[in-house]
């Protein structure tokens, strides 16, 4: 019999990203125009992150926060454990690869998890989805202060190439583009959060564009300054290979604490889906608020492939947990069932210590068999 194998699909959203690329790299804006699409990205970025906070349920975050150890293994993971692999990875890739491309992968490494695709893998592989949405959303919380920190510690601290903007500048468009905007519409939630929710649809393209907007133009200034002369298959050969190895440690780290911790099963997916992710949503904003921007492009360039690839790797793992439960559930429904049989049935009835008198075996067996089709049938196992 042969064996079908289904790989994940492909995320329109790369092709999108990828024909920004493309685009940028053909048709690279200049000068004024430049200077159009930077404007436009600042205000979708503003807009977007205004969103985010409205997004923010606090009834939601309130559900799950008794899961408190989960959350604090969750961001341990995010902001403690990636960093440290971060560290490692441009050290090491930094003497194979361009430095600012290097600076990259720890660029990533410092930023929250993401919110959407998390909580949707969480779902499909049927885990704590409360527990998931607090996890995501405080990761998120945590992270638009945190990142920026974090950043000037590992990367503006270090005189790297390509992070010599100015650090009070930096916290300056941090703050006034990012947090500001979050903060106000988190406050704004009670007038405008039932719209927010109800229109989630409707507000996705402003996730989506803002993050398009500011590749275009990143990666326009970055072409300018002649980033295809700097990068090459072998650097996007490194980068590929760095981000399947951070991926994998983190991914099998991940699985022995959850283990060692007595996580139960839906929990153990929530750490494993929201703390092995990095925001592009998040990532690419940061990026043109934290770095020069002749050298965004060259910065996001690691994260964009990391995002493509923790999908195609979390989106297998979500259907191989999907699987299981199912698995489990169905085994769990098939071992609630009525004994099938009469040895089946005294042999039950000995272990509860209940007997059956020999004249009352055939009208019990008959019972047990009726009980048991109708519990088929009310489990969908029997189309009759």
């Amino acid at each position: 019999m042969a064996i079908r194998v289904k790989l994940p699909s492909i995320d329109p959203f790369l092709l999108w990203l990828v024909g920004c690329v493309v685009a940028a790299s053909v048709l690279p804006a200049r000068g004024a125009v430049l200077a159009g699409f930077d404007m436009a990205a600042n205000a979708a970025i503003v807009l977007l992150f205004f969103l985010h906070g409205a997004k923010l349920s606090r009834e939601a975050v309130l559900a799950g926060i008794g899961h408190w150890r989960l959350h604090l293994m969750t961001l341990a993971f995010t902001f403690v454990l990636f960093p440290v692999l971060g560290l490692i990875a441009q050290a090491v890739t930094g003497r194979l690869i361009d430095p600012t491309l290097a600076m990259g992968l720890l660029f990533l490494v410092l930023l929250p998890s993401t919110v959407q695709s998390s909580i949707a893998m969480t779902a499909m592989a049927g885990g704590n989805v409360a527990a998931a949405v607090c996890s995501a959303s405080l990761s998120n919380l945590v992270g638009v202060v945190l990142t920026p920190l974090l950043v000037a510690v590992f990367i503006h601290s270090g005189g790297s190439a390509g992070s010599a903007m100015d650090g009070l500048a930096s916290v300056e468009k941090i703050a006034g583009q990012l947090l500001l905007p979050f903060v106000a519409g988190h406050l704004l939630r009670p007038l405008i959060g039932k719209w927010v929710d109800t229109h989630k649809k409707l507000l996705q393209p402003v996730d989506r564009s803002s993050v398009l907007l500011v590749v275009y133009a990143s990666f326009s200034a970055a072409v300018v300054n002649g980033v295809w002369l700097r990068v090459g298959p072998f650097d996007l050969a490194v980068l590929l290979a760095a981000s399947g190895v951070m991926l994998g440690i983190v991914i099998a780290i991940n699985g022995v604490v959850a283990r060692g911790a007595g996580l139960n099963r839906a929990d153990t997916i929530v750490l494993l889906f929201c703390g092995s992710k990095k925001s592009l949503v998040s990532g690419v904003p940061m990026a043109g608020a934290l770095f020069a921007p002749a050298e965004v492009g060259m910065v996001i360039l690691p994260l964009m492939i990391f995002h493509q690839l923790q999908l195609f790797v979390c989106a297998w793992l979500a259907g191989r947990w999907r699987r299981e439960g199912e698995a489990l559930a169905a085994a769990a429904a098939a071992s609630s069932l009525p004994p099938q049989d009469e040895a089946a049935m005294l042999a039950r009835a000995g272990e509860i210590g209940l007997p059956v008198p020999a004249e009352c075996r055939a009208g019990v067996s008959a019972n047990l068999a009726l009980l048991t089709r109708h519990a088929r049938i009310a489990l969908g196992e029997d189309g009759a």
